[in-house]
């Protein structure tokens, strides 16, 4: 019985229940729309016809709605239409006796169709229950305004459940096409740092093995030639090594730029509208790099937990100083230190930055990183200075 149990429980990959898990806002979702079932006993309350036949009708067809609405949200979506025709087949045959039973199934059963194959063919079902509805409804007397009601009602469902799956397909879309970016960027970048390595160490190497080869053939009749070759061998190896570090350096430093584009991405995609303006200032590749993280790190803690709204990130070059500032307008609280904050302050303390955290609840939270700069250099230094720190000749 608990494998049974546990089978029934488990959703399937494409299911309904997963769509709504993948988006952390509706997750409760299921349980949320479970809870407008009230209406089955509504008659209850509006003082309509209950009887021992309405108790009958009510206690049967309760069950076995729970049962469809459990294998609507967590079978595979190829099935979902049977299940949404099977609840409104169930408020059809329970209407004669519970009127709002019946209307309140055949609104669940709008919901469901809404998630059945393409938009065309949702609809169309969703407009088959309907008509199934308004046909029943008349067959039992009902005036003509509950009716006309109750169809708005049932479209309205059906129309934002359709929307919200429009909605989630196309955020699958954009996620596949994101990874597909990702991955093509990373293939060029593989591919950029393979020739990097290539044309910065193919000639050191081939010097290395001709003045080996040259030190080892004069070793027996000229140790200090051999011995000189030797040390241009150490020299030149040294000087690889060095220029290896540097453009290690260089191709590990998190890109401001390719940050921020990242963190709009992750923000707007979880509701969250992002506002920037950037200073036109060369910044050092290591003061990128931890202001670059720290962009990171703070849009990753505005989107798990400040429930903001609006966000900004501004960075400036005022007096001699640098100044990144991130704000949202979101829930703030008194701030507790963690992991997250902490390497943060290390990171920026590293490169001589100051780490500033205002937060006040209900008002949003602050975070500015300063350091000290010197004036900004020109274009076209600043080009050559970024390449050599990345490629030095």
């Amino acid at each position: 019985m608990p494998a049974m149990l546990e089978r029934l429980l488990q959703p399937a990959p494409d299911a309904i229940a997963c769509s709504y898990s993948k988006d952390g806002r509706m997750r409760y979702a299921p349980l949320f729309n479970l809870a407008w079932a009230f209406w089955i006993f509504s008659d209850l309350l509006l003082g309509g016809p209950v009887d021992h036949e309405w108790i009958i009708a009510t206690a049967i067809s309760l069950p076995v709605f729970l049962y469809l609405y459990l294998q609507a949200y967590t079978r595979p979506r190829r099935y979902i239409c049977y299940f949404g025709f099977a609840v409104a087949l169930l408020g059809y045959a329970v209407m004669p006796w519970n009127h709002s039973g019946g209307a309140c199934y055949g609104i669940y059963a709008c919901a469901f169709c809404a998630f059945v194959g393409t938009t065309r063919q949702s609809i169309t079902c969703i407009l088959l229950v309907i008509a199934g509805f308004v046909l029943c409804s008349q067959l039992q007397g009902w005036p003509w305004v509950a009716t006309i009601a109750m169809t708005m009602v049932a479209l309205s469902v059906g129309g934002g459940n359709l929307a919200w799956a429009i909605s989630a397909q196309k955020n699958a879309e954009l996620r596949l096409s994101n990874d597909e970016v990702r991955r093509l960027a990373a293939t060029a970048e593989r591919e950029r740092i393979g020739r990097d390595l290539h044309d910065l160490l193919g000639h050191t190497l081939s010097l290395i093995t001709l003045k080996s080869e040259l030190a080892n053939k004069l070793f027996d009749r000229d140790a200090a030639g051999a011995k000189r070759e030797m040390l241009d061998v150490e020299r030149v190896a040294r000087d690889a090594l060095a220029q290896v570090r540097r453009a290690v350096t260089g191709i590990r430093a998190a890109g401001f730029a390719a940050e921020l584009a990242s963190a709009k991405l992750l923000l707007e995609s979880h509701g969250v509208h992002l506002e920037y303006a950037l200073a036109d200032v060369f910044v050092p590749v290591e003061i990128e790099t931890a202001l670059a993280m720290t962009v990171r790190e703070a849009v990753t803690n505005i989107q798990r937990h400040a429930q903001a709204a609006r966000a900004s990130i501004v960075l400036e070059h005022t007096g001699g100083r640098l100044a990144l500032r991130i704000a949202d307008d979101g829930r703030g609280s008194a701030i507790v230190p963690g992991n997250g904050l902490a390497g943060m302050r290390e990171r920026l303390a590293a490169v001589g930055a100051e780490l500033r955290v205002e937060s006040q609840r209900g008002r949003g939270t602050t975070l500015t990183a300063s350091l000290p700069m010197p004036e900004p250099v020109g274009v076209a230094a600043a080009i050559e200075l970024r390449r050599q720190q990345i490629n030095p000749a």
